[in-house]
This record gives C-alpha cells, sequence and structure tokens, in this order.
C-alpha cells in the first residue's frame, strides 16, 4: 500500500492518503515531483506512459514523475523512482523549481493536483523501464522537444507542456 503526502493550500503537510484512492474526480491537493534525465550529450529522456496508468496513459512525458512517500525528500523519491520505474541510477540531481504546481483533468474526468518540485539529474546508461509504468521511451534535443510542444501539445502531458518552457527559460537543462 504506498502512502502519498496531502497538502493544505498553502503546501504544509495535512496528512496521508493510498495512492490508489487518491486520483479521482475530486483529488485532493497532494505532494508529487517530476524529474528530467539528461545524458552527457545534453539529451532528454522522454517516456511514454504505459496503457495501464490511471491518468494520461499513452502521452508523452518527462523522464519519470511519482509520489514522495510521507516524510520523504522529493530527491530521495526521485533516486527511487529512478531504479523502480526505469531501473537506473541517477546522479548529479538538483531541484529547479522547487514550487511548480499544477491541476489537469485528463480524459477520463481524473484530476492531478499537485505541488510537484522539478528536478533535473544526469543518466548514464540505458533505461529498462517497468512496462507497467513506461510504454516507450527515446532520446531527443530539449530544444526539438520544444518545438513540439508548440505544434502538437497534445502530445505531450499537462505537467510536461507547462514545465519544460520553464526549465528553458532558467537554463535548467544541461548536463
Amino acid at each position: 500500500m504506498e502512502l502519498i503526502t496531502l497538502l493544505s493550500d498553502d503546501g504544509t503537510p495535512t496528512g496521508s492518503a493510498r495512492k490508489d484512492t487518491v486520483h479521482t474526480a475530486l483529488t485532493p491537493l497532494h505532494l508529487g515531483f517530476s524529474c528530467y534525465l539528461l545524458d552527457s550529450d545534453g539529451r532528454l529522456l522522454l517516456t511514454r506512459r504505459a496503457l495501464e496508468k490511471t491518468t494520461w496513459p499513452g502521452v508523452w512525458t518527462n523522464s519519470f514523475c511519482g509520489h514522495p512517500f510521507p516524510g520523504e525528500h522529493p530527491v530521495r523519491a526521485a533516486e527511487r523512482r529512478a531504479h523502480e520505474e526505469l531501473g537506473v541510477r541517477i546522479r548529479s540531481i538538483r531541484i529547479v523549481l522547487p514550487s511548480y504546481r499544477y491541476r489537469a483533468v485528463d480524459a477520463s474526468g481524473v484530476v492531478e493536483n499537485e505541488i510537484c518540485p522539478v528536478s533535473v539529474a544526469l543518466l548514464d546508461g540505458t533505461p529498462a523501464p517497468d512496462p507497467t509504468e513506461v510504454l516507450d521511451w527515446a532520446w531527443a534535443q530539449p530544444g526539438a522537444v520544444a518545438q513540439a510542444l508548440q505544434t502538437t501539445g497534445f502530445v505531450f502531458s499537462p505537467w510536461m507542456r507547462e514545465q519544460l518552457p520553464l526549465l528553458l527559460e532558467l537554463d535548467g537543462l544541461r548536463p
């Protein structure tokens, strides 16, 4: 049973709930994280969400996302999820957007409602993703992904459509 941290509107933890019960049409505000992985050439790892995912199944997105356990720091959660979801270890992780927040509703009516620190890290090696999490993956140049977001944004997760331009504006995507 995986627990996630529920938050008040100001970001203060208010308790926890089972992850499998939270994502509905009435999803409460909770803590998440997003991570963007780069290789030594500055390419960005994109992943396509598995078709079994509750929200945005089959959609291309950033390298991986997740939810810190109650009391777990987002950096530690990213390290844990990188291994669980992609079968990799990451290094040089840094939080670039510590206060990013979003709310989005997918086509099925399920809501994402998160305060979601966004980090960038380096990956050496080849992903070996968990197929229940990741359907496909690809390396791409961040500038090319930014152009694709402008012309075919519907192919990507709503959080990536917001986060990537902010990361590029801050020069946050560098190896």
